[in-house]
């Protein structure tokens, strides 16, 4: 159980400074990878006036809260999708800490969270997941089955049990009905999660993207592609925090012991 002493809340401050840091290496990700501009060389720079960030203005958060969301050359406004990804990013980090500690599974759900950020916002936009994030994340199941490798069958079940369903329903639909990178993207978190894990993470998505796709749809009085992403990725971010507790409510009504 997470206790609030001084040295949890340093430590819980210090995710958050981290977190915002690669949120904001995420919103270069975000921008960059559908244009496919190189993301390690070229600097930093406003979209309008091509005005090269100095360090004071790539401060993560605060930069734009001190700008006041404007260019510091032009004056025109940056987008706000650049705070709430670091914050929201820098959130995440933290209540991993808070409920998983100070730990490799924190580091691995940290990363995998991160990931999932930057190809959700990806996805919603384009409709297509870059394969490097999956990759990314395939490594981060590979690094968890190694770490815990007494259990390595609920992981490789984790990558097939949910992925050559969906794999399945791409073929038969000729990706109509699922994109071929949900598919991969399903499998990886499998390898990281766990089939228990990844399959209640599969269920939250689907109900999640049922429910906001009518919604959408009934707003804007239009139809709307379904980009799956961000839905199964939030239906995997609730599985980390809460399916361990609802797996054991239902084993338990059952009569099994987990």
């Amino acid at each position: 159980m997470f206790m609030p002493t001084s040295l949890n809340i340093i430590i819980g401050l210090a995710f958050f400074l981290y977190g915002i840091i690669i949120g904001s290496f995420l919103n270069v990700l975000i921008y960059r990878i559908p244009k496919k501009e190189n993301i390690a060389i070229k600097r930093s720079h406003c979209m309008t006036c091509d005005y090269q960030l100095q360090w004071y203005d790539l401060i993560p958060l605060f930069s734009w809260i001190f700008l006041r969301g404007k260019c510091r050359k032009c004056g025109q406004k940056i987008s706000v999708q650049y705070p709430i990804i670091e914050a929201l990013n820098g959130t995440f980090w933290t209540l991993v800490f808070i409920k998983f500690g100070l730990s490799i599974e924190s580091l691995l759900y940290c990363l995998l969270f991160s990931a999932l950020l930057a190809l959700s916002v990806i996805d919603f936009r384009t409709f297509e997941i870059p394969i490097g994030f999956n990759i990314f994340i395939l490594i981060l199941g590979l690094a968890r089955v190694a770490i815990d490798y007494k259990n390595w069958l609920n992981y490789v079940i984790g990558l097939v049990s949910v992925s050559i369903v969906l794999f399945l329903i791409f073929v038969i639909s000729q990706g109509r009905a699922i994109g071929g990178g949900d598919v991969k993207l399903m499998a990886a978190t499998g390898l990281l999660l766990g089939w228990q894990l990844n399959l209640l993470g599969f269920v939250f998505g689907c109900i999640l993207g049922s429910v906001i796709h009518i919604i959408r749809m009934k707003v804007s009085k239009q139809s709307h592609t379904l980009a799956m992403g961000p839905y199964l990725s939030a239906g995997v971010i609730i599985s980390i925090f809460v399916g361990e507790y609802l797996i054991s409510w239902y084993t338990g009504l059952l009569g099994f012991t987990k």
